[in-house]
């Protein structure tokens, strides 16, 4: 399994990943943070490295399972890799540039580690928010937008399918039942509403650019800003580096795209850092909000990924924004939390639900699933 992200690159082996099977049942795994620079070669190479140092034997392969970001209308679950989907894939990568070619480069390296008659399966990040009604993916455009496909995909499908499983099965109600809002905040960042399992909205878009405020996205901007930009002397592609790679928590901080670099330098009284944390917190709530309304209530939030996993601060101050729908954090189970754990009050309406991110099983899971059948 080849899990490349904008941040990180991680690999797992399993034996056999069926729907029982665990994160701890990983014969091995390893993460790197691997520069993409917007892939090619070299970061193939790194890629390849990386998973010629697993200590196991990797002749026995029997199928290598990618993620794969942007599959727009193209991917709706899972596919076996051939040349056509290469290209594909490759074609849009101008949707994703900080996904798509590193996920080329994961499959590039793998193919070049695995026995030529191994299976690779490109496993889709927007193929779960297939379910969102056209009303929701549909933007205010003329319809001739709509007739080209130029519409709201959603991404982080796989990682937002996980939490609304995981959560589900902790606090002991049937999938099915649910209206659940999960949060999936490390590198990039969405919130999804998952009604029954199914998504139903989401607050990425087109791209992976949309949405809340990220590590070095800066989510969403209004348009007539960007026209401004682009009119007073900003180029097109200066203006995707700014928002791709110098704007988020890095480009409001100026000292970080890492939310605990930013957090220590509000604390040493930086105010940039202090306003970062403050926009990246706002701009959750108000995503989470959007979220609850498209689903018309809430029975449980979820946080999730590293930042929804690891930050404490981020979910209680978060989930305050919702104490009036009946959200209410446990600040010492809050505190304390790791792995997968229900950090709610004892008397909370709302669930509030902290699910370690694994989406190397997930996909796993998916490739195990497509070759097996």
């Amino acid at each position: 399994m080849v899990n490349t992200g904008s941040t990180s690159v991680k690999v797992a082996v399993y034996a056999t990943p069926q729907m029982d099977a665990g994160p701890s049942d990983a014969r091995w795994a390893a993460t790197s943070t691997i520069a993409s620079g917007g892939g090619g070669e070299d970061h193939a190479a790194s890629i390849e490295q990386l998973l010629r140092s697993a200590p196991i034997p990797l002749n026995s392969v029997g199928a290598v399972g990618h993620r794969i970001v942007h599959g727009a209308d193209r991917f709706n679950g899972p596919v076996l890799i051939d040349d056509a989907v290469l290209d594909e894939i490759a074609a849009l990568a101008k949707r994703a540039p900080l996904h798509n070619q590193v996920g080329l480069d994961g499959i590039a390296a793998a193919r070049r580690v695995v026995a030529s008659n191994v299976p690779h399966v490109a496993v889709f990040d927007t193929a779960f928010h297939r379910t969102m009604p056209a009303a929701t993916v549909a933007y205010g455009g003329p319809y001739t937008w709509v007739a080209q496909g130029l519409r709201r995909f959603g991404f982080h499908g796989i990682s937002h399918e996980w939490a609304a499983q995981r959560c589900a099965a902790l606090i002991q109600r049937p999938l099915t039942e649910l209206r659940l809002v999960t949060c999936h905040l490390g590198g990039g960042c969405s919130i999804a509403a998952i009604d029954g399992g199914r998504s139903v909205d989401t607050t990425m878009g087109f791209t992976p650019l949309d949405g809340v405020v990220m590590a070095t996205r800066s989510g969403s901007v209004d348009p007539g800003l960007l026209i401004h930009l682009l009119r007073t002397g900003t180029s097109v592609d200066n203006l995707e580096e700014i928002l791709e790679r110098q704007s988020g928590l890095l480009g409001l901080s100026g000292v970080s795209a890492d939310l605990r670099d930013v957090v220590a330098a509000r604390d040493q009284g930086n105010e940039q850092a202090r306003l970062a944390i403050d926009v990246f917190v706002h701009r959750v709530a108000a995503g989470v909000g959007s979220m609850v309304a498209a689903l018309g209530g809430i029975d449980a939030l979820v946080f999730t990924g590293g930042i929804g996993e690891h930050s404490d601060e981020i979910r209680s101050r978060v989930t305050a924004r919702f104490i009036f729908l009946g959200a209410q954090i446990d600040d010492e189970a809050n505190r304390g939390a790791v792995g997968d754990t229900d950090v709610s009050a004892a008397d909370a309406d709302v669930r509030v639900v902290v699910v370690a991110s694994h989406e190397e099983l997930a996909i796993a899971r998916a490739a195990y699933s497509m070759v097996s059948s």
